[in-house]
């Protein structure tokens, strides 16, 4: 019985994460799987953790230098970089460092965790010099491939995928349970508490107005937590200023995205990639246009979608259905065609979908990729785009946050050997970090907001 493949996640926060761990399944579907959270302000809690529903055989919190130790001290066969662009830049360079001539090393993989809407360029040259660069869609492996093409860097690495958490059963009306109304909400989109307060009482109002409906305002974090993006202004705390409370047909909740959809009849959001899972699924799906449709807020990225809707249309018992041409360009299931992930439930492999038609696994392309370069006695040194070179003014500043040099070799006292340190002092250093998060959390949600309104008086 050939030997299980040991797979390396490294993520920086809970999104990151379920992408990361959920890709690594599509990959390498018989496998050991080893969970590592970068050390930092998104760091996922174990609450967060638990939502996603993904676990590993073994996780723990790394910097940047401790898990280029652990990737060249453990014989990872594949390693997923589930992370912002400057990260997955630093792992490259480190790795590189490591395997500066062709040796056996590791298969990296990167990519992004949903729509790319912003930062296209910037964004996909930090991934570049990785063995695969996912692409979640047709539309995004072509504009991968263009950025690329583009600034004369090898576009190989590209590779067209979905989502690999899409999944989870066809829609089906609410028949004799109550219709839901999903408001799924993004930390960061919009930014503004007036414009966040807006969609609020608009959700809440479509309660009052559909007594017969019940609306869920499905949330992403609690207070004090942080996911992919700074939540400077929680809706929770908006609610509690809702005049006259919320209607008993109005609630807030939490829970793993793939189980509240099961329920779902309308999902309304302003760009969130839970669209695209609703979408997946054939779910009634509304992209807000209230706040205007700007590449600020993310939603002109549904442009052509036939989901773009007000909440005064929504009240008026508008149900958006998606325009079946630009769904397929997403690589989103459209109704009666195959499933383009090849998902059944989410984490599975394609095998293990009744009838999948031979074709219809997006991840097929990317598994045979990894397989070859699995086979290969030595693999080149990692060649990522920005170089000493190419950016001697951008590269040094991204390796030193990470605390590497501008040749990617860790700077002194950079990776700690936890053997040198006593239990005592391991768990002093982790009480302190747990609090200097809280500190840094309650400066966002708390004194930033206080401070940018006494500014604008």
């Amino acid at each position: 019985m050939p030997e299980r493949k040991r797979v390396a996640v490294l993520a920086d926060s809970d999104t990151r994460w379920k992408w990361g761990a959920t890709t690594a399944r599509r990959l390498v579907p018989d496998h050991r799987l080893t969970g590592h959270l970068l050390r930092g302000r998104a760091t996922p809690t174990a609450r967060q953790l638990g939502e996603v529903g993904v676990r590993a055989d073994r996780l723990a919190e790394v910097t940047c230098a401790e898990f280029l130790a652990e990737i060249e001290r453990e014989r990872y066969d594949v390693v997923v970089l589930a992370l912002v662009g400057g990260a997955v830049q630093a792992v490259l360079h480190g790795a590189r460092a490591l395997w500066p001539a062709p040796a056996r090393r590791p298969v990296f993989v990167t990519g992004y965790v949903g729509v790319v809407y912003e930062k296209l360029a910037d964004g996909l040259l930090l991934r570049h010099g990785a063995d695969l660069v996912l692409a979640n869609s047709r539309h995004d492996a072509e504009r991968f491939r263009a950025v690329y093409e583009g600034v004369g860097a090898d576009a190989g690495a590209v590779t067209e995928t979905a989502l690999p958490f899409l999944g989870g059963a066809p829609y089906e009306p609410a028949g004799s349970r109550a219709h839901t109304v999903v408001f799924a909400v993004q930390p960061s989109v919009p930014d503004s508490r007036a414009d966040r307060a807006y969609l609020l009482e608009r959700a809440v109002g479509h309660a009052r107005k559909h007594p017969d409906r019940e609306v869920l305002i499905k949330l992403r974090s609690k207070p004090g937590e942080h996911t992919t993006h700074l939540e400077e202004q929680p809706y929770q705390r908006l609610a509690e200023k809702v005049p006259g409370g919320l209607p008993a047909n109005c609630r807030l909740v939490y829970g793993n995205m793939g189980e509240v959809l099961d329920g779902t009849d309308l999902l309304v959001t302003v760009s969130s990639t839970a669209a695209l899972e609703s979408l997946h699924r054939s779910i009634p799906t509304a992209i807000l246009t209230d706040l205007g449709i700007r590449e600020a807020l993310g939603n002109h990225h549904f442009l052509g979608s036939g989901c773009l809707a007000s909440w005064d249309q929504l009240d008026s018992g508008l149900l958006p259905e998606g325009d079946p041409v630009w769904l397929a360009a997403q690589g989103v299931r459209t109704p009666g065609a195959p499933d383009p992930a090849g998902t059944g439930p989410v984490g599975g492999p394609a095998s293990a979908v009744p009838g999948a038609a031979a074709g219809s696994d997006a991840y097929a392309v990317a598994r045979a990729k990894v397989a070859g370069l699995l086979t290969a006695t030595r693999l080149p040194s990692p060649a990522p785009y920005y170089t000493l070179t190419t950016a001697p003014g951008y590269l040094p500043g991204i390796l030193a946050r990470h605390r590497l040099a501008p040749d990617g070799t860790p700077l002194p006292g950079a990776a700690r050997q936890e053997a040198e340190e006593s239990r005592l002092r391991r768990r002093l250093r982790a009480h302190l970090r747990e609090a200097a998060r809280g500190a840094y959390r309650h400066g966002v949600q708390r004194v930033a907001p206080v401070i940018r309104r006494l500014g604008e008086l």
